[in-house]
């Protein structure tokens, strides 16, 4: 069978060129290079983030040495003695450790299970808001406590918590009975701390997850109404999915601060009364660091969390890249 001469001609499959082979380490340094000599001042523009990262947070590495010495400030670095892993051995088999673990712990499960999906529900929520006005009004007005110190917080939460004359106090004794000193009773402490960091710091999460709803393509809303989906559909199969990568960066930098409670929303709020619940590394590093003069001691606690730290967020991002295809790196 021939074609007639007015038909198109078929049009030829594609090939699937192979991938190309990996560049070797001097052709890559050429193309560097060749870049730079291309855009000179785009990459110079990188000079500032590069001396802050240097002199801020890699300089300063250095210290972490005094965790494996005796370091007494008189002697310095250089002439303080070596002790090896005793400081780590103390830690560990320290009667404090399995406390200290322990509330962290529980705390930071509290965090990741009750803060992290918070600014992801309000976002949604405010998502589906029609009126702009009534958008920008909620929105304004979550935003606001994140910008007051934890002091200021902790002031607020004393002031509406305080045994007698607080508030939220007096109508909680008054409709349940009994004599309830939120401040002082070690059971009321994680709550009070969950109540504080929703608060605060809700609204202002919501920021990145309401940047990722905006960039969801529309067509795929339309096409999600011609096929008959309403409005809790769209939700489920367009909006929910089109963020996942954007939960799961939030939620990998998350774990990478998984042992970090925060120093002062705990201290603020610790009491002889509850010490027993709310001590965690962060207050223990200051407690034995400052107030002890440990500073070998505190800093091998400091390691400890940072290497958890970095463990936790090197195996988040791989399970991520191994289950989701949407990692940090």
């Amino acid at each position: 069978m021939t074609n007639s001469p007015g038909a198109a001609a078929p049009v030829p499959l594609a090939v699937e060129e192979p991938p190309a082979p990996a560049a070797s380490g001097p052709r890559r340094r050429r193309s560097l290079l060749r870049r730079l000599r291309r855009s000179p001042v785009l990459y110079l523009m990188l000079l500032p983030g590069i001396v802050y990262f240097a002199v801020f947070k890699y300089a300063p590495m250095y210290g972490i040495t005094i965790a494996f010495q005796d370091y007494l400030p008189f002697l310095g670095m250089q002439g303080s003695p070596w002790v090896g892993w005793d400081h780590f051995q103390r830690l560990f088999s320290g009667p404090d450790f399995g406390r200290l673990l322990s509330n962290t712990l529980i705390l930071a499960f509290l965090n990741i299970v009750i803060a992290f999906p918070a600014p992801i529900i309000v976002a949604l929520m405010l998502n589906e808001l029609r009126k702009q006005m009534l958008k920008k009004f909620i929105q304004t007005a979550i935003y606001i406590p994140h910008f007051l110190s934890w002091a200021i917080v902790s002031g607020l939460t004393y002031l509406l918590f305080a045994l007698d004359i607080g508030p939220i106090t007096v109508l909680f004794n008054d409709l349940f009975g009994g004599r309830v000193n939120f401040l002082a009773d070690p059971d009321w402490f994680r709550p009070l701390i969950m109540t504080q960091t929703l608060w605060k710091g809700t609204g202002w999460g919501t920021i990145i997850y309401l940047a990722a709803l905006a960039g969801v393509d529309k067509q795929l809303y339309e096409a999600a109404m011609i096929d008959g989906a309403g409005r809790f559909q769209q939700l489920r199969h367009v909006t929910i999915p089109a963020i996942i990568p954007t939960v799961i960066i939030m939620l990998i930098l998350n774990i990478g601060n998984f042992l970090d409670t925060g120093f002062e929303q705990i201290y603020m709020l610790t009491n002889s009364l509850n010490r027993d619940v709310a001590d965690v590394f962060d207050t223990y590093v200051y407690f034995m660091g400052i107030t002890n003069g440990a500073y070998s001691y505190s800093t091998a606690i400091g390691l400890f969390k940072s290497l958890v730290g970095l463990v936790l967020i090197l195996g988040a991002n791989w399970l991520a890249k191994k289950f989701t295809e949407s990692s940090l790196f």
